[in-house]
């Protein structure tokens, strides 16, 4: 299975934004809320979702976007289950390493 993957550095920090390729561009409504997998946020470049789950290892704010990168990061122990939001059936979870 294949995401998408943008890292950016600032400072000390490195943004680690990874998202399902199917969902790249899509914009999911429910309940007012309104959740949009914006490709200026997450579309760097195109990898697989082990190789983008090993940049988890140097990142300290990572965004996990979709069913499929969510749990593989659940199953790694990388996200708690509880910690998920969903939204319209799509996963998302977040990770923030204090320095």
């Amino acid at each position: 299975m294949e995401v998408y993957v943008k890292v950016t550095k600032f400072g000390r920090q490195t943004l680690l934004a990874i998202c399902d390729a199917d969902i790249l561009g899509k914009k999911f409504t429910e309940g007012g809320v309104i959740f949009e997998v914006r490709e200026e946020f997450y579309n760097g470049y195109k990898t697989g979702i082990d190789e983008a789950l090993s940049l988890i290892k140097t990142s300290t704010i990572i965004n996990l976007c979709g069913r499929n990168i969510v749990e593989k990061a659940i199953e790694q122990g990388y996200v708690h289950p509880e910690a998920v939001f969903k939204i319209c059936g799509v996963l998302h979870a977040q990770i923030m390493k204090i320095l």
